[in-house]
């Protein structure tokens, strides 16, 4: 069942994303060459904490760690390790944060110093992916809709997005109705409404679409072993169209990006609190 939310709840849930963003943002900067994703795992429990939130993913599920750090060819739900990162990598991190008595997650991945403008590219696809449907999710149209636009984006560009996984709802649990697909027919599944609040994050693959699920319980893998990312952002439907939750401003603070890509999905109700 689909929980409808309160422009209250919306907001609390706002704050948690936010945390979340601001805890990849202080990330950012500690991902360079040579550093191991424990390392990261530490300083992103410790950060939550200091700002007043809970690390949402430590014990979900019995799962042993506060980020999920998943490297090149590792899809998702990747475990940290004491491996160091190399130049040329790609790292996906997903993070959750727990506040208020409401969840917040979110997601990017990382350039690991130098990599391939093969990689650069696949990766600028993938992020404008993950635009594409939130542009979508909007009052009236259809959950499908927002798989069908990432998928034919993604295709079109010669990748693949994972299909045996997917976005979800998001509010008092982490994972709540509706299932996101990253993939659909246009005109299908659950029309969409004002209240909904939604995790939007296409795993987009360099080859093939299929994946392996890992004997760790947890980590998951492209099956040809070639790279993947994830990108995620947290958005309400608010006043018949999408509002982001959370922002990648935080990471691009850090590491001088300069973008304009989140001022299409601001509303005013929630966006100075």
């Amino acid at each position: 069942m689909v929980k409808i939310k309160t422009i209250e709840e919306i907001i609390l849930i706002r704050k948690s994303s936010i945390l979340a963003s601001k805890t990849l943002g202080m990330l950012s900067k500690e991902i360079v060459p040579g550093v191991n994703t424990i390392y990261l795992d530490k300083i992103a429990e410790e950060f939550i904490r200091d700002n007043c939130g809970v690390p949402a993913f430590l014990g979900l599920y019995n799962f042993p760690n506060t980020i999920c750090a998943s490297p090149n060819f590792n899809v998702v739900h990747g475990v940290p390790n004491l491996i160091p990162i190399k130049d040329g990598d790609i790292l996906s991190i997903d993070c959750g944060v727990y506040m208020n008595g409401f969840y917040g997650e979110h997601a990017y991945t990382f350039e690991v110093g130098n990599i391939s403008d093969k990689y650069k590219k696949f990766l600028n696809c993938s992020k404008k992916s993950l635009y594409i449907g939130i542009s979508n999710c909007k009052s009236g149209n259809y959950i499908e809709d927002i798989g069908y636009s990432i998928q034919s984006y993604i295709e079109k560009n010669g990748y693949s997005v994972v299909k045996d996984l997917v976005g979800h709802g998001i509010g008092r649990k982490m994972h709540e109705d509706p299932q996101v697909p990253n993939f659909g027919k246009k005109g299908n599944g659950l029309k969409l409404k004002d209240g909904m609040v939604l995790s939007i994050e296409p795993m987009v693959n360099f080859g093939t679409s299929e994946i392996i699920f890992n004997k760790d319980g947890w980590t998951i893998t492209t099956l040809d072993k070639k790279n993947s990312s994830h990108y995620e952002h947290n958005v309400a439907i608010i006043d018949g169209t999408p509002c982001l939750l959370s922002t990648f401003q935080y990471i691009y603070n850090e590491l001088n990006i300069k973008s304009d890509e989140e001022l299409f999905f601001q509303n005013e109700k929630i966006i100075n609190i």
